[in-house]
């Protein structure tokens, strides 16, 4: 079995399954190793990697990021490829394409136009590229599987029943999952989920959430975006600043020896 017919079947098998974004490859092989069956990329957190800024990388840039992660490890990897190569629904398309050709087993795509003064896609116009890219995924015959994103709750405009509104004219596009990131509480996670019939991924947005919860509310699959990064960037921070302010070396009594990092990486 491919791995795009292993993520489709994840998605298909019975419970919730949780889905990882690593930001490189060590930490993707250290994830793998952890136990998880599936991994994503983070656009964000890959940018971070670089000193950028999230939606600063290029997509010949993203894409080289995602060919490399995808090689670099057994499992399923899907690719945050925030809204693809352009705007046009032909564009979408092509995303799905190179997105496969670089080993990808799926990946999303955003409606959000990278524009902060006008983030959104128009409705018609986000569901066309939607439909373009599951046309194009539905060419492929590896099991590839296409996530469409709406942005809504990410760009100042918590409307979920324009989110519900779009995710269901996806659905009728043909994406295979749908994905609305940002969502606050389980109450409005329960109502996207009763309003699709199509597999739903939502982010792990902070502590009110757990697995839990978000399978009793029918999530299918959970996500973390940057949250690692944060973690990481956090934990490196926390570091700097003891050793500054304090002169001490603390934080190293939580630090992973440089033994088992070699062991969690030389597995892989």
């Amino acid at each position: 079995m491919g791995k795009g017919e292993a993520f489709r079947g994840l998605h298909r098998d019975a419970g919730v399954f949780v889905m990882p974004n690593p930001w490189d490859i060590g930490s993707a092989k250290l994830i793998e190793r952890c136990g998880f069956k599936a991994v994503a990329t983070s656009s964000a957190g890959f940018a971070w990697s670089r000193g950028l800024q999230d939606g600063e990388v290029g997509f010949e840039a993203m894409i080289a990021h995602c060919k490399e992660m995808a090689a670099a490890v057994g499992i399923p990897v899907s690719g945050d490829l925030e809204k693809g190569k352009g705007d046009s629904p032909s564009s979408a398309g092509e995303t799905i394409f190179a997105a496969d050709a670089a080993g990808l087993a799926g990946c999303s795509i955003e409606d959000h136009t990278g524009d902060p003064d006008d983030p959104i896609y128009e409705f018609s116009h986000a569901v066309e590229r939607v439909a373009a890219a599951a046309e194009a995924a539905g060419a492929l015959k590896n099991g590839f599987v296409f996530t469409a994103r709406a942005e809504n709750f990410l760009w100042g405009r918590p409307d979920l029943d324009d989110t519900i509104r779009r995710l269901q004219a996806f659905e009728a596009a043909g994406a295979d999952v749908l994905f609305a990131p940002g969502l606050g509480d389980i109450g409005e996670v329960r109502q996207v989920c009763a309003a699709v019939t199509k597999p739903v991924n939502v982010l792990a947005g902070g502590p009110q959430f757990t697995v839990a919860a978000l399978a009793e509310a029918g999530v299918k699959r959970i996500s973390l975006g940057p949250r690692l990064s944060n973690a990481a960037f956090g934990a490196v921070e926390r570091a700097a600043r003891e050793i500054l302010d304090k002169g001490t070396f603390e934080f190293t009594r939580d630090a992973m020896p440089s033994a088992r990092v070699s062991e969690m990486l030389r597995g892989s």
